[in-house]
């Protein structure tokens, strides 16, 4: 069996960057719909912000059971079987989402009434196909990174993930250019543009054999690894949002949750590693604080931005590029910290940051990118330096382990951070409401339930009916009050990350300092 590629030779090089390429698909499809969710999929079919939420995290949480279930047998099927797979997911999303805008265009009446019901379907399933695609991605760019470089996996899983704010800034930009054009079909169809790019370039490349398999790991070992505790997460996780999605009991999820989990346990007898458990926890609200905040920026900077007479996209474009040099520059950094100690600045970086970005409502344009500058700086190296962690630490795992835990993180953010953030938005606006006009509040304010339980939210159409201005001015500084209350109290995650960072640094000082584990490759 050949020793682990390095970027030696053309192939690899064009190997990588077809992977790079691949990830800036996914990250362009995936803000390009946040964006238009919280805007105009929001003003053409009827949204409320958490049904705004859940149609984001349907584009998530699906990111995430792709993930998991294609590294059960990734290493079986090949990672171009995977590559093809995605790039399919991009067609279908493309043509559904095309679909959509046609039940609403040119219609009024009781038929665009029908048209928003039935595109948004269109859009929920498409996202949710896109979400796959998406994980499928990660399911093999993340393997195939982690097995080039295998000795420095930190650093170039950081490289292969400033794809993803390259494709934030791409999608940013194309979103302001396209900012006035109501026909959103462009916005989506220039997701198309990469797509052909990294299929075309990957379609006719030689992949690597994971790194677990050179060095004759089992697949026996690997699920021990992940073991029961693995399988309870991840599994439960999908569960809850499969049920969500066809409609079933949260018995059935916890019947099902607990048949995989008695699986995992008779087949491979362990628990788990107590480190990997423990970094899964971990990476439910650092995934939250990075994917859920982010997605929900552009909606939130939207009023300062105006009044400053900017598109508020541009605080994304700012903190995605920051992100796109800086993980570049991870290597250095990684060994001057170490990869626990990356974490732990990055996580108290990030809540200063949201905690800034929070009293920014009536801030200038300096205010409002000096706290962008602390959120973007704090998330940079979020997602790549856990997949590092974990890959540095759980090798016998593979792909299996590396990608459960992007894919735990995303479906903690598409199950639960996302519409978590909505009914935040919601709750605090009904609240700033009730105080300042009872009156107002009791007639535009509606009962309605999510995952986690009921709230209240304003009715977009009973608002739209409000015509004294005092009234529509009130529901505005609500609004506004609610977005930036849910904001700040996003900062909660972070400090949990950093405590747990702070433990880990401990744990890793009492034994000597922190270490990568290596794998003892097989050559032929």
């Amino acid at each position: 069996m050949a020793n682990p590629i390095s970027m030696n030779n053309k192939h690899d090089k064009i190997l990588f960057w077809g992977c790079f390429i691949a990830l800036i698909t996914t990250s362009y499809a995936f803000i390009s719909r946040m964006i238009l969710c919280g805007g105009q999929f929001k003003a053409d079919f009827g949204l409320d912000n958490v049904v705004v939420g859940e149609l984001q995290g349907a584009g998530i949480w699906s990111f995430g059971v792709s993930i998991i279930i294609f590294s059960l047998f990734i290493d079986r099927i090949g990672y171009k079987v995977a590559m093809i797979y995605s790039f399919l997911s991009y067609l279908a999303y493309t043509a559904m989402a095309i679909a959509a805008y046609g039940c609403i265009h040119g219609v009024t009446g009781d038929a665009l009434i029908a048209g928003q019901k039935h595109g948004y379907q269109l859009l929920y399933w498409g996202s949710i196909i896109l979400g796959l695609g998406n994980g499928t991605v990660e399911a093999y760019a993340n393997p195939i990174v982690s097995t080039m470089f295998n000795t420095d996996k930190v650093k170039w899983l950081n490289r292969l993930h400033a794809g993803w704010p390259a494709g934030l800034v791409m999608g940013g930009l194309c979103t302001i250019a396209l900012a006035k054009n109501p026909d959103w079909r462009l916005t989506l169809g220039l997701i198309l543009i990469p797509a052909f790019t990294f299929f075309l370039i990957l379609i006719g490349k030689q992949f690597p054999i994971s790194e677990r398999e050179q060095a004759g790991v089992s697949y026996l070992t690997m699920l021990k690894e992940l073991g029961a505790f693995g399988a309870f997460v991840g599994f439960g996780l999908v569960f809850a949002q499969l049920g969500q999605v066809f409609g079933w009991s949260q018995n059935v999820s916890w019947l099902l949750t607990g048949a995989v989990v008695i699986a995992f346990a008779v087949i491979t007898r362990s628990f788990g590693r107590l480190l990997l458990a423990f970094l899964m926890i971990i990476m439910m609200p650092q995934a939250t604080t990075e994917l859920g905040t982010n997605g929900w920026i552009t909606a939130l900077m939207e009023d300062p931005m105006k009044a400053a007479g900017y598109n508020s996209a541009w605080v994304l474009v700012y903190t995605s590029a920051i992100m796109l040099v800086l993980r570049f520059c991870a290597g250095p950094l990684a060994h001057k910290f170490s990869t626990p100690g990356l974490l732990l600045t990055c996580s108290a970086l990030a809540a200063v940051g949201i905690l800034a970005m929070s009293h920014t409502a009536h801030a200038g344009l300096g205010v409002i990118f000096a706290a962008a500058t602390l959120f973007g700086v704090g998330i940079t190296f979020f997602w790549p330096t856990i997949l590092g962690l974990t890959s540095e630490q759980c090798p016998k795992g593979g792909a299996l382990t590396l990608n459960a835990m992007g894919g735990i993180g995303m479906l903690a953010v598409g199950i639960l951070g996302a519409p978590f953030l909505g009914y935040m938005q919601e709750s605090s606006t009904t609240q700033q409401l009730q105080v300042t006009n009872p009156a107002l509040y009791q007639q535009v304010t509606m009962k309605k339930t999510y995952l986690l339980g009921a709230y209240e939210a304003i009715d977009p159409e009973r608002s739209h009916a409000v015509n004294d201005t005092k009234s529509a001015d009130d529901i505005q500084a609500a609004t506004t009050a609610g977005k930036f209350s849910a904001l700040g109290k996003m900062a909660m995650f972070p400090a949990f990350t950093f405590v747990c960072y702070l433990a880990l640094i401990l744990y890793f000082k009492s034994r000597g300092g922190y270490q990568p584990v290596q794998l003892d490759t097989k050559s032929s």
